[in-house]
């Protein structure tokens, strides 16, 4: 799968949250100063191009709608992130993030009783 970006990314997130939606109304959702139609509407084709949407005629125009889930794409983000920078090792990410003191251990111990109860 390829990789978004940033630009590309906030649209799919749009779409994840509406399901279907024409340019105008993707516009309506994004933040302060809003982007050109022209804009918004080229990164929408390229999504289309990409496989990660597609669309149904209506009228004159299109509704749009992803075609990869937001849990796929995010799986295989997460699974690029450890790989290109944690040498695909999830123990190497976590111990960053605890190193980093971006996760305290009450928090750690929090998510591996979910780990643990979802393998239950």
């Amino acid at each position: 799968m390829k990789q978004l970006t940033k630009a590309e990314e906030e649209i799919m997130h749009i779409l994840w949250q509406l399901q279907k939606a024409n340019v105008k109304a993707i516009i309506d959702e994004l933040p302060e100063p809003k982007p050109a139609y022209n804009t918004v509407s080229t990164i929408v084709r390229i999504l289309e191009s990409k496989g990660f949407v597609d669309y149904e005629k209506e009228g004159k125009g299109h509704l749009y709608y992803p075609l990869v889930q937001k849990q796929e794409y995010s799986n295989q983000s997460l699974h690029s992130l450890v790989d290109n920078y944690f040498q695909g090792s999830f123990k190497s990410m976590v111990s960053f993030f605890v190193k980093k003191n971006d996760i305290n251990l009450k928090e750690l111990e929090s998510v591996l009783k979910d780990i643990n109860k979802q393998e239950d």
